[in-house]
C-alpha cells in the first residue's frame, strides 16, 4: 500500500505526471493537490481501469489531508519558464511554493520519499532539505531532485546520431540541473561507439543536452516550458523509487542529491574527482534501496572534455546551492 502525493497535480506537469503514475500498480492511492482544478483533475483520472484510488485536493486547508501519511511526494508546482527568463529568474517565486509544501511535508509526512521536479531544482532541493532541517526530520537518504529528463534527452539526441534505439542507448549525466551544470558522460554511453563522434559533435551534442530546455521553450513561443517529456521523466523516476523501496527491485538512476547520503562512498569519488569537498549537493549515479538512497555510485572514468565541464560547472552549482540553502536559513517564518 503505497500513498503518492502529486503537489501541482493540475499543472502542465503535473496532469500528465498524476496520469503515468495512475498506471502502476504499486500505488494505492494517488492524492492530487493543486490550488485550482484538482478535484476534476482527480475525477478524470478515477475514471481509468487501474488499481489506485484518486483522491482531489484544493488549496491551503486541504493540503494536510492531502500529505498526511503519503509514502512519496512528488512537487511539479511552480510556474513555467517562459522565453527570455533564466531558472534564477524561477526562484522567487517557485521558492516560496516549494517551501510551503515542504514545510506541510515535514509536519505531515516527515519520512516521505521526496521528488523534487519544480525548477531550478539545483537550489530547490536545498529547499526542501532545509526545511526539514528545521523540523528535525531531514534524512538526505530521502530527498531528490528529479534529472531525469537530462537522461532520457541524452539517450534520444545521441540514439538519433547512430540511429539507434534510445531505450537501448544510457547516458549518466552529473553536476546539476539546468545549463552548464548539466554534464552527459557521453565517453561512457552504453551500445553506441563514442569514438566515432568527432570532438565538433560531442561538443554540439554536449550544448543540446545542456540547453534543450531552451529549445522546448522557444517552440511553444510563449506557451510553456517542457512539461509532457518532464511529465513521462518525473514519471519514471518516481517508479523506479516505489519499486526499489517497496517493490524489492534493484534500481540505479541518477539523481541530485545532498552527498552526505552516502559520505564515505561515492560522496568521496564525486568530491575527488570536482577537487571540491565544499559541495554539498550533485547529480550522480544512485542505488535506490529501502531507505531510499542505498549508496552513491562511483562516477567513473571521465573524459578530458568532461572535467573541463565539470571544473566549469562547479561553481555555477555552488551559487545554485547557496541560493536555496540562504532563502530558508534567512527565512524568520520558520
Amino acid at each position: 500500500m503505497v500513498k503518492v502525493t502529486v503537489c501541482g497535480a493540475s499543472g502542465g506537469i503535473g496532469q500528465p505526471l498524476s496520469l503515468l503514475l495512475k498506471q502502476s500498480n504499486l500505488i494505492s492511492q494517488l492524492a492530487l493537490y493543486d490550488i485550482v482544478n484538482t478535484h476534476g483533475v482527480a475525477a478524470d483520472l478515477s475514471h481509468i481501469d487501474t488499481h489506485s484510488k484518486v483522491t482531489g485536493h484544493v488549496g491551503p486547508k486541504e493540503l494536510e489531508e492531502a500529505i498526511k501519511g503519503a509514502d512519496v511526494v512528488v512537487i511539479p508546482a511552480g510556474i513555467p519558464r517562459k522565453p527570455g527568463m533564466s531558472r534564477d529568474d524561477l526562484f522567487k517565486i517557485n521558492a516560496n511554493i516549494v517551501r510551503e509544501l515542504a514545510v506541510a511535508a515535514a509536519n505531515y509526512a516527515p519520512h516521505a520519499l521526496m521528488c523534487i521536479i519544480s525548477n531550478p531544482v539545483n537550489s530547490m532541493v536545498p529547499v526542501v532539505s532545509e526545511v526539514f532541517k528545521k523540523y528535525n526530520v531531514y534524512d538526505p537518504r530521502r530527498i531528490f531532485g528529479v534529472t531525469t529528463l537530462d537522461l532520457v534527452r541524452s539517450s534520444t539526441f545521441l540514439a538519433e546520431l547512430f540511429n539507434k534505439d534510445p531505450r537501448q542507448v544510457n547516458v549518466p549525466v552529473i553536476g546539476g540541473h539546468s545549463g552548464v551544470t548539466i554534464i552527459p558522460l557521453l565517453s561512457q554511453a552504453t551500445n553506441v561507439s563514442f569514438g566515432d563522434l568527432s570532438e565538433e559533435q560531442v561538443q554540439q551534442l554536449t550544448k543540446r543536452i545542456q540547453f534543450a530546455g531552451d529549445e522546448v521553450v522557444k517552440a511553444k513561443n510563449g506557451s510553456g516550458s517542457a512539461t509532457l517529456s518532464m511529465a513521462y521523466a518525473g514519471a519514471r523516476f518516481t517508479l523506479n523509487v516505489i519499486e526499489a523501496v517497496f517493490g524489492g527491485v534493484s534500481r540505479t538512476e541518477c539523481a541530485y542529491v545532498n552527498l552526505q547520503a552516502d559520505p564515505n562512498g561515492g560522496a568521496q569519488n564525486v568530491w575527488r574527482i570536482a577537487g571540491d569537498k565544499e559541495i554539498d549537493y550533485f547529480s550522480v549515479p544512485v542505488e535506490f534501496g529501502k531507505n531510499g538512497i542505498q549508496r552513491i555510485l562511483p562516477i567513473g572514468k571521465i573524459s578530458k572534455y568532461e572535467y573541463k565541464l565539470l571544473k566549469e560547472a562547479v561553481a555555477e552549482l555552488k551559487s545554485n546551492i547557496v541560493k536555496g540553502t540562504s532563502f530558508i536559513t534567512d527565512d524568520s517564518k520558520l
